[in-house]
């Protein structure tokens, strides 16, 4: 009987959780900020927030539920996922978008909380869950894209600090961000082995950045230059030569986030039937009048259903085994080519008005299409491109190894 009462214990316990979030949220969240986006996320960097939308971010990090599952003493929800499915499905009833983000909450943090010392997660971790400070990305560089491991900005032994020397890269946020999570090399003598891992101020003396501008008019990436850095050996995460190690694990962080997110990005808006409907016009039985355009549209919705049912089966059984994993890498393949797939038949729906760019005759929404659907080009490259991905799963899932 014990055995048989145990899921109604854990119903309504959920049902309990689900009653306090949803009375928190009316209490706390500004009904003009309904349906408005994740400020933190933007990719032309951060704007001055309204006082709802601060009021707002104060809250949900107070609360510690911009962050619902990590650590309470480290300024995170402490919940439990299926309480943090409760929270989501709260949040999406009410129109909130969660207001802490960034490249600190889907990439640096959840790394940081499993290799990171005690005086590391006590002082960085609990400013993520708060939204206080931004991170940046110090990867990529000229000569070590695709191959990471070749990265060569080099990191000296000056007794209790590193003097950083070296140029990044496809710097996301480099011109707005506080800090930096890096890869550098600190022994020219091994190649993997010889990558370390530091925390770097994007405000110390030698660190210059410049920006990138994209097809898309936007310039949310840049450059990033060291000379002559100072970085404090407590700010290596890890042990000298666990970079590679650490850098790998935060990439199937970002993948897996990449998967949902870029892919959530593109999918925003109307939906394709509506849009199609506007511009394309209806038949006598008020179906979008183009059938061939109609059944690509209905194959574009199931494909997109199933790959959101796929990835939240894959995400929690990976997370119930210890975090992500390699399979990070399907996720991230199939979801930004479905939201390339989206932005793609949103322009041919629009027609001529899909080729806005500037000025009269076009509406907001028309020019903002444009210009995302050709932002949406980097996403099957940055995070590591299709053509890695799909080496990933060749050898790590699919057991393939390289023959001579």
């Amino acid at each position: 009987m014990a055995t048989l009462a145990e899921p109604d214990s854990q119903t309504d316990a959920l049902d309990a959780f689900r009653q306090e979030a949803r009375g928190w949220i009316d209490a706390h969240f500004p009904k003009s900020l309904r349906g408005v986006d994740n400020s933190m996320s933007a990719v032309e960097g951060p704007t001055a927030l309204s006082p709802d939308e601060a009021a707002w971010k104060a809250a949900m990090g107070e609360k510690g539920w911009g962050v619902p599952t990590w650590p309470k003493q480290y300024g995170g929800g402490g919940l439990s996922r299926a309480e943090a499915r409760v929270l989501a499905e709260e949040m999406a009833r009410a129109g909130a978008t969660n207001p802490i983000g960034g490249m600190g909450v889907m990439m640096f943090g959840p790394t940081l909380l499993e290799y990171g010392s005690e005086a590391q997660k006590q002082e960085h971790i609990p400013a993520i869950a708060r939204g206080e400070v931004r991170w940046c990305q110090g990867y990529s560089e000229p000569n070590a894209g695709s191959d990471l491991a070749n990265l060569q900005t080099f990191a000296e032994d000056n007794g209790d600090h590193y003097l950083v020397n070296g140029q990044k890269t496809w710097t996301s946020g480099g011109q707005w961000a506080d800090k930096c999570f890096c890869l550098v090399r600190t022994d020219k003598s091994q190649k993997q082995g010889g990558i370390s891992f530091v925390l770097i101020d994007m405000t110390a003396p030698g660190v210059e950045v410049k920006p990138i501008q994209m097809i898309s008019g936007m310039s949310p990436f840049c450059e990033t230059f060291f000379t002559d850095v100072k970085v404090p050996k407590s700010d290596r995460v890890g042990e000298e030569g666990q970079g590679w190690t650490i850098g790998k694990r935060l990439l199937q962080h970002e993948r897996t986030n990449l998967s949902g997110g870029g892919a959530r990005m593109l999918a925003a808006g109307s939906s394709l039937a509506e849009l199609a409907k506007t511009h394309v016009g209806t038949d006598k039985d008020g179906l979008i009048a183009d059938r061939e355009l109609r059944a690509r549209i209905a194959k574009f919705e199931m494909d997109w259903r199933v790959f959101q049912l796929t990835a939240m089966r894959i995400m929690a059984e990976s997370k119930a085994v210890g975090g992500v994993s390699e399979v990070s890498s399907i996720l991230k393949t199939i979801g930004t080519k479905l939201g390339q797939e989206r932005a793609e038949l949103i322009i041919e729906i629009e027609g001529l008005q899909g080729l806005g760019w500037a000025g009269e005759g076009f509406t907001p929404e028309e020019l903002t299409a444009t210009r995302t659907w050709l932002f949406g080009k980097a996403t099957t490259i940055y995070g590591g491109s299709t053509e890695i991905q799909n080496n990933v799963i060749a050898k790590r899932i699919l057991g393939m190894l390289d023959h001579q």
